[in-house]
């Protein structure tokens, strides 16, 4: 999500296993540990803080997130007053052996809408066609305007219903995590608004069932935050929300020792997708390309203008969301155009 002033189907599917050349994480079945997240235990940023659990590498994480609002806003009447704060995140989570250098490797198991609604809204001062502390206009604010989504789990869809007329369509569920991400470098406490280095508030559908997403690790067990939950978005999140759920969530980690990462990066068994999260959009987009670019000269082999032509010819592009303190882009390429992986 992207609302400031505390905003943000049943559809499981098994991970396939994304990998580094020469580094596989686990893919055993692991432990399984349980953590309940509450709005008594979320907490509202990135940062070295006390875990809540420790997971060894391999082990299965099996938890709970609350949407954006802190799961206040319920029925009509209610506004975004009534959330307690931006972006709930459950966690952090230490995860045993992961050091700065490392690479911690998060595999999306399965998600689920833990509810049978969600809510999209306006917020005066936030999204893209919206006037904002930093991009002023003269005219007047949008006003707050609050949607709910009825998501029937059986056809795995959410329903828009109009505000201003009877027109109503159904929407496919795509459940991801709008927040995902590690505690920052240099003892940096970040919103949980907040897309960067560390992951973070990216808005990005990729942080879905059946990619592993991959974070530098900053900090002694990486210290591991998920939340903002979403069922479905359009790219850009133009209006500053998506349709914000509470998930349920598996999720695998692992640790890709002395492999250095500088953004995250995802990966599933057709593609590889690298993060850019910045302003202005074109430094978001660059920061993307030249991390898929190293990606593939040292995964893939290729030399570094090989790879910048060849991406210049199939690369994939999503602009993630341009309403947050930085813009993410996730830039993209099929393994099918790219050679066999160093071994």
């Amino acid at each position: 999500m992207g609302i400031r002033v505390g905003w943000r189907s049943r559809f499981v599917l098994v991970l396939s296993v994304g990998v580094f050349a020469g580094r596989t994480p686990s893919v055993a079945q692991g432990n399984v540990v349980k953590y309940q997240g509450t709005i008594h235990n979320v907490k509202y940023v990135y940062a070295t803080a006390e875990p809540v659990a420790r997971l060894k590498p391999g082990d299965i994480l099996d938890t709970n997130t609350l949407d954006c609002f802190g799961d206040a806003i319920r029925k009509p009447g209610d506004t975004l007053s009534m959330a307690p704060g931006d972006n709930p995140l459950t966690g952090p989570f230490y995860v045993e052996g992961a050091e700065p250098g490392d690479t911690l490797a998060v595999k999306i198991l399965s998600l689920e809408v833990n509810g049978d609604q969600g809510v999209g809204a306006l917020g005066p001062g936030f999204g893209a066609l919206n006037a904002t502390n930093y991009t002023p206009m003269l005219h007047a604010p949008l006003p707050e305007k609050i949607w709910f989504y009825p998501i029937d789990h059986a056809t795995n869809t959410a329903t828009f219903k109009a505000l201003d007329s009877k027109f109503e369509v159904k929407i496919p569920v795509h459940p991801f995590f709008g927040c995902i991400g590690v505690a920052p470098a240099g003892g940096e406490a970040r919103s949980s608004i907040v897309p960067a280095e560390f992951g973070g508030n990216m808005d990005a559908p990729e942080a879905s069932v059946g990619n592993t997403v991959y974070f530098p690790v900053n900090v002694k067990g990486g210290l591991l935050y998920l939340g903002d939950g979403h069922a479905a978005m359009g790219d850009g999140e133009i209006a500053g929300a998506a349709i914000e759920v509470p998930l349920r969530a598996r999720v695998q980690v692992d640790v890709i020792k002395g492999h250095k990462i500088n953004w995250p990066r995802f990966e599933n068994d057709t593609a590889i997708m690298a993060v850019g999260a910045y302003r202005p959009v074109d430094d978001a987009l660059r920061i993307a390309f030249t991390e898929l670019v190293a990606w593939i000269q040292e995964d893939y082999g290729l030399s570094q203008l090989d790879a910048y032509e060849l991406l210049g010819k199939v690369a994939r592009i999503r602009l993630a969301e341009m309403v947050d303190p930085n813009y993410v882009v996730v830039a993209s390429i099929e393994k099918k155009y790219l050679p066999a992986k160093k071994k």
